[in-house]
């Protein structure tokens, strides 16, 4: 009885089974392998290579990426602090030889060092070539001294091993700078050092210092950065957000409307470019109406957002590509901006004298030279979107255009009683400031 039981609760089972539609799985066979949806993927094997999201990681992402539009002050002060540049891999000190009345006339670096050395133990090795060929005189001093001079001339380093009592010449050497606590005078160095194109940086946020790698026109050229920033007083800070406009229409956005949509009054400056246009614009032009604005024409999305900051006549560059929302075609597009801040023409009156440099991985697309006035802000127009294209094809209409709102501001660097006494200027205050400042004797 047990077994009639058992039997019937089963060809129940089997008729209920039947009743469901069964899923049918897609079963591939490869090599003797069962491939289906139920299998374990199967990848290509890659080469050893940091991804591209390691690869772009970065701590000052988040200071650099955001702008708060809401709180923006086109002159701002910061405290003068103190900045400091030191050599790493000096080695050891050298014997504390006496060196008296020695010449040398067009003779190699490391020959010129080697004759001076004659009679000691101490060797020299050249760790890169070698190839200057220096003339002077040390009438008396140390051998460190003497030592110093003749690399100086030579355009090389140097370090000594007391243990191996050996001096090595090279022509690259680490440096350890000091900077403030200022994030914007910190941003303004590293940005300076981009737009030199220093790539090799390692920022500790927490002490406040760079470590960097570099040969004497490296050493050259940040100690003039570092000289500039403490005498010119002043930084330059650009504020942008770049779009995408997707015309509603077959047809590409109808730019003269802009002119009866704010006015003529805040339409100041019209910069063509070999590709595009630079608008200079009222502060009535802001990213809220300026969206606005585009909104009635055209879908925007907001590409990338950020700021980049540079010292007074320094050159930088903002990568959209690093402060992109999303992966888009137009992230390997950089924006480079040289300014200077001072009088004008003349000199009746004071300018930001700038060039806006648009350059992707093939070279540069356009540029836009634009004396202006603080206040005003800068609208790049008329960029298509297929100048990012590499297929022959695509889906993305002729007239996607690219749009840039780029806004100038100013940093005054001050001692530290003033930088306390006006943080940021308006009104009254900042035309007082800028009426003073038109005095400065170091422009």
């Amino acid at each position: 009885m047990k077994k009639f039981i058992v039997g019937v609760i089963a060809v129940m089972s089997l008729a209920g089974c039947q009743k469901d539609e069964v899923p049918m799985i897609n079963t591939t066979y490869v090599e003797n392998f069962v491939i289906n949806e139920h299998s374990v993927p199967i990848f290509q094997k890659k080469a050893a290579l940091t991804t591209d999201t390691a690869k772009n990681f970065s701590i000052d992402l988040p200071k650099r990426c955001t702008v708060d539009w809401n709180n923006q002050q086109i002159v701002s002060v910061v405290p003068e602090q103190p900045i400091a540049m030191h050599r790493v891999d000096k080695g050891d000190e050298l014997p504390k030889f006496q060196v008296n009345d020695y010449e040398f006339v067009s003779m190699n670096l490391k020959t010129a060092i080697e004759r001076l050395l004659e009679g000691t133990k101490i060797k020299v090795i050249a760790d890169d070539p070698v190839s200057e060929n220096i003339s002077g005189a040390v009438s008396s001093g140390t051998l460190a001294d003497a030592v110093d001079l003749m690399t100086r001339l030579g355009k090389m380093y140097y370090s000594y091993d007391a243990e191996s009592k050996e001096i090595h010449l090279f022509s690259h050497t680490k440096w350890l700078m000091k900077m403030p606590k200022d994030q914007y005078i910190v941003m303004a160095l590293l940005d300076a050092m981009h737009g030199e194109n220093m790539r090799n940086l390692i920022v500790n946020w927490e002490d406040m210092t760079v470590l960097f790698e570099g040969n004497y026109r490296t050493e050259r050229d940040m100690s003039r950065m570092i000289a500039d920033v403490g005498s010119k007083k002043y930084l330059i800070a650009w504020d942008v957000d770049v779009y995408r406009l997707y015309p509603r229409a077959e047809n590409p956005i109808n730019w003269m409307n802009i002119i009866p949509a704010f006015g003529d009054k805040n339409i100041k400056m019209s910069v063509p470019g070999v590709v595009g246009r630079l608008l200079v614009v009222s502060p009535e032009i802001n990213t809220k109406t300026l969206s606005e604005f585009m909104s009635q024409q055209a879908n925007v999305v907001l590409i990338s957002q950020g700021t980049f900051v540079i010292p007074n006549s320094w050159q930088s560059r903002f990568d959209i590509g690093q402060c992109s929302r999303e992966e888009r075609l137009e992230t390997d597009l950089t924006i480079g901006a040289t300014g200077k801040y001072g009088p004008y023409a003349d000199g009746s009156m004071k300018k930001i004298d700038a060039k806006i440099v648009l350059r992707t991985g093939k070279g540069e697309l356009s540029s836009f030279n634009v004396p202006t006035t603080l206040g005003d802000n800068y609208v790049v127009i008329g960029i298509p979107t297929h100048a990012f294209v590499a297929d022959a094809t695509t889906t993305i209409s002729p007239y996607a255009e690219l749009v840039a709102f780029i806004s100038p501001r100013l940093i005054s660097i001050q001692s530290a009683g003033e930088a306390a006494a006006r943080p940021g200027l308006s009104g009254n205050d900042l035309r007082a400031f800028l009426a003073d400042d038109m005095d400065d004797s170091e422009f």
